[in-house]
C-alpha cells in the first residue's frame, strides 16, 4: 500500500478511515479573502485531529483529495511523521467539473498516464506516491463526457498499477460499471462512494451495485441535520444509521462495505462543518454501531479487513 512516507503493508494499516481530506478546496481557494487560514493556522488545526484519531486507535487516514482541489503532499508527510498516522494520497478527480482546463480537454490515454505517473513516480515534485484513484459523477447527476474519460483512464490507471479506485458519488451507477466491465476491472477494486448523502441516497442503487460486485460506501457520516447549521448533503442520524443497517442486512452484506465521515481537519475556502472531524468515527459511528449489535468482529470487517483488502495493490 503506498503512504505519503512510503510502502505499507495491507496488514499494517490498522483501522482505517477510508475517505476523508486533510483539506478540500476548489481551485483558487487559496486566494479567498473570507475563509482563507495560513499554513501555520491550518497546521495547528489539523495535528491535534490526526493525533486524537491515533489515540483513539486510527492507523490510516485516505485523503480522497484529488488533482486541483488542495492536495499538498509535503504537508501529508511532515502531519504523518508528527502523528504517526498512515496517510494516503489520492490521484484523480473529485468529478470533471473540478477540472482546470489542461485536464479538461485531455484525452483518456493523457488522463491515464497522469495516473500512473503519480502512482509509480511521484505527485509533483515530492516523490509521494498516491495509493488511490479518485473519480466522481459532476454536478447534475448524470456523468458528463469527461467524467466518463475519467472513469476510463481510472480504470486503466487501475490495471497497469493494481491501486484502487473510490468514487465521489454512486449516481449514474450503470454507466460507470459499463466502462470498468469494458476496461476489465473487476469490481471488487472499486469503493462506489457517498451512497448515504441526505441529497442522492434515494438515487443509489447500492444493493444492485453490490450485486454487481462492487464495494459500497457509506462515508457520510456525521452530516447529520441535527447539527446547529448542516450542510445541503445532511442526513438525520438515525436514518443513515438506518439505511447502513438494512444494506449491511444482518452481516450478509458486511464484507462489502465500508464506512466514514469524509470530514476535512482544516477545510480550504470554506467555512466546514463545526464540530464535524475524521474522530466522528469512534466518538458516535462505532458505539452506535456497537449499539445497534455491531461486536467487536463486526467493527474489525468494516474497518479493518474490508479496507486493508480494498487497498491492496492486486496486480
Amino acid at each position: 500500500m503506498n503512504t505519503v512516507l512510503g510502502p505499507v503493508p495491507a496488514e499494517e494499516l490498522g483501522l482505517v478511515a477510508v475517505h476523508e481530506h486533510i483539506g478540500y478546496g476548489m481551485p483558487g481557494s487559496e486566494l479567498d479573502t473570507k475563509w482563507w487560514k495560513s499554513p501555520e493556522q491550518r497546521y495547528e488545526e489539523t495535528v491535534p485531529k490526526l493525533r486524537r484519531f491515533h489515540e483513539y486507535g486510527g492507523g490510516t487516514f485516505v485523503d480522497a483529495t484529488g488533482i486541483c482541489n488542495g492536495r499538498d503532499v509535503d504537508y501529508y508527510k511532515s502531519l504523518s511523521a508528527k502523528t504517526g498516522v498512515h496517510i494516503v494520497a489520492c490521484t484523480g478527480f473529485v468529478g470533471g467539473d473540478t477540472a482546470l482546463p489542461h485536464f479538461a480537454g485531455a484525452d483518456v490515454d493523457y488522463l491515464m498516464r497522469q495516473f500512473v505517473h503519480e502512482i509509480t513516480v511521484g505527485i509533483g515534485a515530492t516523490g509521494g506516491l498516491a495509493g488511490v484513484i479518485k473519480v466522481g459523477v459532476s454536478r447534475g447527476g448524470r456523468m458528463t463526457d469527461l467524467d466518463k474519460r475519467i472513469y476510463r483512464a481510472a480504470a486503466r490507471a487501475a490495471l497497469a498499477t493494481g491501486v484502487p479506485i473510490l468514487t465521489h458519488l454512486a449516481i449514474d451507477a450503470e454507466n460507470a460499471i459499463a466502462i470498468f466491465e469494458e476496461e476489465g476491472l473487476p469490481l471488487d477494486r472499486v469503493l462506489f462512494g457517498h451512497v448515504d448523502d441526505g441529497v442522492n441516497a434515494d438515487k443509489t442503487r447500492d444493493v444492485w451495485i453490490a450485486e454487481q460486485g462492487g464495494r459500497i460506501g457509506f462515508d457520510t457520516f456525521g452530516y447529520e441535520t441535527e447539527l446547529p447549521d448542516p450542510p445541503f448533503w445532511a442526513r438525520p442520524r438515525q436514518e443513515r444509521l438506518d439505511h447502513f443497517l438494512r444494506f449491511v442486512d444482518g452481516g450478509r452484506r458486511i464484507k462489502q462495505v465500508l464506512a466514514s465521515a469524509d470530514a476535512n481537519c482544516s477545510p480550504l475556502g470554506w467555512p466546514g462543518v463545526k464540530g464535524h472531524t475524521v474522530n466522528y468515527i469512534f466518538e458516535d459511528l462505532i458505539p452506535d454501531l456497537r449499539a445497534a449489535g455491531f461486536d467487536d468482529a463486526a467493527v474489525k470487517t468494516v474497518f479493518v479487513d474490508n479496507p486493508a483488502e480494498f487497498l491492496t495493490v492486486q496486480k
